[in-house]
């Protein structure tokens, strides 16, 4: 299972009922972060959840509400006692902005790994899902992310006994591996099924729409977009800044096929944004506007109750 908060959903500046932007994944005892506004940290005491098993943090880009947290979250981790090495992903210049942020966290207990992205689309691969960044819209160089578990075809064990594979070696073909063995190589396509449908949750903000939003958002369980303005009189104002209105993220979430949409990083001046969503629905249904907190587990499909 997949499991997705939303640690904060506010743009800009934090209010007293609205945490900055941050979103919170695990999967299979990994976490991944991305977006560090500040207060991030609290929001993530007050969900119970704990920021010392963090493997990455990921940034869309440098302005404060998305990294202004990071001193006070590596301080945290810091003194939970943690020593296992942090990746840290965002658009070029990470390393210089990490090092200023550092001057008030100098001394911690693990080392920080920085890895710049410098193409319009860059996959990294972790054990088990791999993280999608692609290049988006906005006054600065920014990126979107996209946490995605491919599943492999169900092992059949009809085909494994047929061929006269020994079942020590089960186990690493389900796991993808090839084997050479005296007689033969044995490779995954010998016992897997069709590739099942996995995992993919796509996340952007701040950004104009995009065709490589539709693109790495298409068919996805969650998709999580900015809606910087509710108000339909605000079009102007969103293109002027590089953002989109609630109607903007609802046509990319039609146009990608996805399951369902949580609008979030709301302006300061959107008091109550579930007025405007059923405008928004009328253009996509299954739209949601979200609180801090909001939270789902994603499953496969085959384990859906």
């Amino acid at each position: 299972m997949l499991d997705i908060c939303l640690l904060g959903t506010g743009g800009m500046m934090p209010l007293p009922y609205r945490w900055l932007t941050s979103m919170m994944a695990r999967y299979n005892g990994q976490s991944i972060l991305i977006d560090c506004g500040e207060g991030t940290q609290v929001a993530m005491k007050e969900k119970g959840w704990s920021p010392k098993p963090i493997d990455v943090i990921c940034f869309t880009h440098f302005h404060a509400d998305h990294i202004s947290g990071l001193p006070g979250m590596l301080l945290t981790m810091g003194n939970a006692e943690r020593t296992e090495p942090l990746l840290l992903v965002g658009p070029k210049g990470l390393s210089k902005v990490v090092a200023s942020l550092r001057i008030i966290a100098p001394e911690l207990p693990f080392v920080i790994d920085c890895l710049e992205l410098t193409e319009s689309e860059q996959t990294i691969v972790f054990d088990g899902f791999k993280i999608e960044a692609f290049r988006v819209n906005h006054n600065v160089p920014c990126y979107g992310y996209s946490i995605v578990v491919d599943r492999i075809g169900k092992f059949q064990v009809d085909k494994a006994v047929a061929l006269g594979i020994e079942k020590k070696y089960w186990s690493r073909l389900q796991r993808g591996e090839t084997i050479e063995t005296e007689n033969m190589t044995l490779v995954p396509e010998m016992v897997l099924g069709k590739q099942r449908k996995g995992l993919r949750v796509t996340y952007c903000t701040d950004t104009r729409p995009t065709e490589s939003i539709v693109r790495h958002a298409t068919d996805a369980d969650l998709f999580i977009c900015e809606g910087m303005y509710g108000e339909p009189d605000k079009l102007v104002k969103a293109k002027e800044n590089k953002h989109m209105t609630f109607y903007e993220a609802a046509e990319l979430a039609k146009r990608a096929n996805v399951q369902r949409l949580w609008l979030t990083h709301y302006s300061p001046s959107l008091n109550r944004p579930d007025e405007y969503l059923p405008q928004t629905r009328k253009i996509f249904p299954a739209a949601e506007t979200c609180k801090d907190g909001k939270t789902i587990e994603l499953v496969f499909e085959d384990e859906e109750d």
